[in-house]
């Protein structure tokens, strides 16, 4: 046995594994998750995984039975409510919850019922909604029903202490945030009275952190708030509290009968990974009879009158509030789920996902740079001052550089993405966590989005500081031993410490060995003429007519206001609006075009297709006289559309309805802000490209790159290198002379009597890993991973620059240049 997993399981071994169950985690792998082979997968806590054996009893149920609408009286309904039924008594004894004291209500999700208590809770002007910092978005929704309604809002923080004036017993501390109001005039009118009703929620874990917090918070607040709110206006009224469980219920038991919380809501799919759009609100009976459902339909009255103002609502809870027809199929589904989970039982769950969260976070806190400094920053509570009852399986962290600086989440989650593991970046929905860890102001939040910051975005490092976190989270079927994605060599866990260790620590001559040169060591040593030695010239001229298809090399062409003419002038819609790309479509790359300037002929061509499409682009063959309006990366364009028969070709050519649309006026010029020291109010008009006018790639960089490449395949034994050709990244010119990279500190370029300006390096993602072998799209992880490992600049992965087209004068207007193969390259260094 390898020698880490020895000593794992020295410490470990008691709890990891299932040792007492009916299967151990080795043979829960091998039957039930074969799909996992050469895939880590870490966000359990965005969605588990279904096993398969599940998803088998599953398909079996519903091919074996008919399930009818249950708002029907045929034997196939009543069998339909039967199972309804039952999964009703399965979602309550879960959570150990009596039938008489709770019901089970269906809904979309966990998100869905937090809407429901919101929308429905008994909120007056004397109300309050009061929530912990830690919570998802999903909970701060139901803010907006409260301050709509003229109650009061605001975030706590509580904290743990001895009191020592009730025998050193643990006492629970409230800091209170600012109380939002959104009806001042109503509130002061009279002081809350001890009527009011008000919500406190809070969630079971923390989905940033993993704090699991004191379920004790149920009787705390219900029956102790004078006391824990003295000195606010609210410390008096009646408090329900509301649990969201959607995280913590899939490895810690909330036990109902021992904290009768009023509300808690769940999703089944971070329970058992299926169904997905199923969550369910468990209410304790008292507190539904005070929710106030305004909207009926079908299944929730018992009499309703089309022409008159007449309704008779059902008197169950359950059927009250499920609108419509329930997703019968799905919750036939959870039982299935229910049965896997309690064969393992809960707390051998939490035990093993608790053994494999402590390794991986006491690996982590040990990483090391060379010169002493810290890898990682973990997020919990010995950063903050919050109550604490234990961790769940999730480990929120950020990386550090030697210098202190910090890597951006997003880099390290590409990185994990090209060794095959599946993790989660930002910050998980869950923005007061993210802050209050990260200790992020207000202003600095206020700051971050002034600069353009939005969930799911690539600005991670934002005026010095990480604007989220990297979190890797563990389910019931993660495992110590998993593929090696990398190597093929090691265990999962330790694979994802080794990426860590490999990808962030700089060890022992490998300070900086990610930085990205700036300026060539030899070319800031010996100036141009030495870069220059022998001469750099321009080796191949690209045109890519339509974009995401294949383009065409020409000896030369000429030049126009948006580079070079005809390039991207043309581009794929479907019918529902989007823009069609080589990342939704792969086989776009399959369709060649080509262009006779003579003519005025567009060529076409696909192995789809049997005839070629020729479209002439001299002629007013677009239909219409009025163009049509799009968006592309928030840029105005106005295109013109082709008749059908040419739709019709593109259509059968890419596999699904399109249109094809040609560029007829943009609103998208670039701005030079990118280069240091130049005009920024010079701008150039684009066509349907990405960033700039032009991609140029050096032929020398692309074979140092390829050196590389081969280095590491005969390092790692993994076989044949893979060879890069430098049309994989789609440059529209190619150089070839002077020493690799060299690019990398061009100001500016003269081609011929042509000026270029250097809009920076381009930005390289996985597209550049996809090839086309004989008409098949294959994915590999290079050349990425290799540029990755030393082409690394603040998140980014850069190969090749972007250039803009010096125009004489700065006006939408074609010009007389060409460019030609073989013509020198003059540049100027910054």
């Amino acid at each position: 046995m390898d020698p880490n997993k020895e000593e794992f399981l020295k410490e470990f071994g008691a709890d990891y594994g299932y040792p007492n169950g009916p299967k151990t985690i080795d043979e829960i792998r091998a039957t039930e998750f074969k799909r996992l082979n050469g895939l880590v997968y870490l966000d359990h806590a965005g969605a588990t995984l279904y096993s398969e054996l599940q998803m088998e009893a599953v398909f079996k149920d519903l091919a074996t039975n008919v399930y009818g609408n249950p708002h029907s009286q045929s034997d196939s309904s009543y069998a339909t409510c039967d199972i309804v039924r039952e999964a009703r008594q399965q979602v309550l004894d879960y959570f150990n919850a009596s039938p008489k004291e709770y019901k089970c209500i269906f809904t979309s999700g966990a998100t869905a019922a937090l809407k429901l208590v919101g929308e429905a809770f008994p909120w007056s002007d004397q109300s309050c909604f009061m929530y912990t910092m830690e919570n998802h978005n999903s909970v701060l929704g139901i803010r907006e029903y409260a301050l709509s309604q003229g109650s009061a809002a605001f975030a706590i923080d509580i904290e743990e202490s001895l009191d020592h004036s009730r025998g050193n017993l643990m006492s629970v501390k409230v800091s209170q945030h600012q109380i939002q109001r959104r009806n001042e005039a109503r509130f002061f009118e009279k002081e809350p009275t001890g009527g009011a009703y008000n919500l406190f929620a809070f969630p079971s874990e923390c989905n940033f952190s993993g704090l699991r917090f004191s379920l004790d918070l149920v009787k705390i607040i219900k029956e102790d708030s004078d006391r824990i709110l003295e000195g606010s206006p609210f410390c008096s009224g009646r408090w329900m509290v509301l649990i969201d469980a959607a995280k913590g219920c899939a490895t810690q038991t909330l036990d109902l009968s021992k904290h009768p919380a009023d509300f808690v809501v769940i999703s089944f799919y971070k329970l058992f990974g299926y169904p997905t759009g199923l969550g369910a609100l468990i209410a304790r009976n008292d507190a539904a009879k005070l929710l106030k459902k305004t909207y009926f339909s079908g299944g929730t009255v018992a009499a309703s009158i089309a022409d008159t103002d007449f309704i008779k609502r059902r008197q169950e809870i359950e059927e009250l509030f499920e609108d419509g027809t329930t997703s019968f199929l799905s919750i036939a589904s959870i039982r299935h789920g229910f049965k896997m989970l309690n064969s393992l039982t809960m707390p051998s769950i939490s035990r093993h996902t608790t053994s494999l969260t402590t390794y991986v976070r006491k690996m982590l806190l040990a990483l090391k740079h060379e010169n002493g400094a810290s890898v990682c920053t973990l997020y919990r509570s010995d950063n903050v001052k919050v109550v604490c009852h234990g961790w769940g399986p999730i480990i929120s962290f950020n990386l550090r550089r030697p210098d202190n600086s910090w890597f951006g989440y997003r880099e390290v989650e590409k990185l994990a993405s090209l060794s095959q593991i599946q993790l989660r970046t930002g910050c998980f929905c869950n923005p007061g966590a993210c802050a209050k860890y990260l200790g992020l102001s207000h202003s600095d939040l206020l700051s971050n989005i002034e600069a353009g910051h939005v969930c799911w975005d690539d600005y991670d490092v934002v005026n010095g500081k990480p604007a989220g976190a990297v979190r890797v989270s563990f389910g019931y079927m993660s495992t110590y031993e998993d593929a090696k994605m990398a190597y093929l060599l090691w265990m999962w866990l330790l694979k994802f410490i080794d990426f860590v260790r490999t990808s962030f620590v700089s060890l022992p001559n490998q300070i900086g060995r990610y930085h990205l040169r700036e300026r060539p060591s030899s070319f800031l040593n010996e100036g141009p003429r030495k870069l220059l030695a022998g001469g750099v010239f321009l080796k191949s001229i690209t045109i890519y007519p339509i974009k995401s298809c294949a383009g065409f090399s020409a000896a030369s062409w000429p030049l126009s206001s948006t580079g070079l003419q005809y390039d991207r002038e043309w581009l794929l819609k479907s019918l529902t609006g989007d823009i069609l790309t080589q990342k939704k479509v792969p086989e776009m790359c399959l369709i060649s075009t080509s262009i006779d300037l003579h003519q005025g002929i567009l060529f076409v061509e696909s192995p789809r297709c049997k005839e070629r499409l020729q479209i002439n682009f001299k002629s007013n063959t677009c239909n219409g006289s009025t163009g049509e309006d799009f968006h592309i990366h928030g840029q105005r364009y106005e295109g013109r559309s082709y008749n059908n028969e040419v739709n019709i070709w593109f259509s059968q050519a890419v596999g699904q309805p399109c249109c094809l649309l040609r560029c007829s006026m943009s609103n998208y010029y670039l701005n030079n802000s990118r280069c240091v020291g130049m005009r920024r109010d010079v701008q150039s008009r684009l066509n349907f490209v990405n960033e700039a006018q032009f991609l140029l790639i050096s032929k020398e960089s692309v074979s140092d790159l390829n050196d590389r490449i081969s280095s590491n395949m005969k390092n790692s034994a993994l076989g044949v290198a893979v060879q890069v050709n430098p049309m994989r990244f789609r440059p529209n010119l190619v150089i070839s002379g002077g020493e690799p990279y060299a690019e990398d500190g061009w100001r500016t370029l003269k081609i011929g009597d042509n000026c270029f300006t250097s809009q920076g390096g381009c930005n390289r993602c996985q597209m550049i890993n996809l090839v086309n072998e004989g008409g098949q799209m294959q994915k590999s992880n290079e050349p990425l991973a290799t540029l990755a490992s030393y082409r690394r600049v603040k998140g980014k992965i850069l190969f090749g620059i972007l250039l803009r087209y010096e125009t004489a004068d700065e006006v939408e207007q074609e010009t007389n240049s060409w460019l030609q193969v073989g013509q020198e390259i003059h540049p100027n260094s910054f």
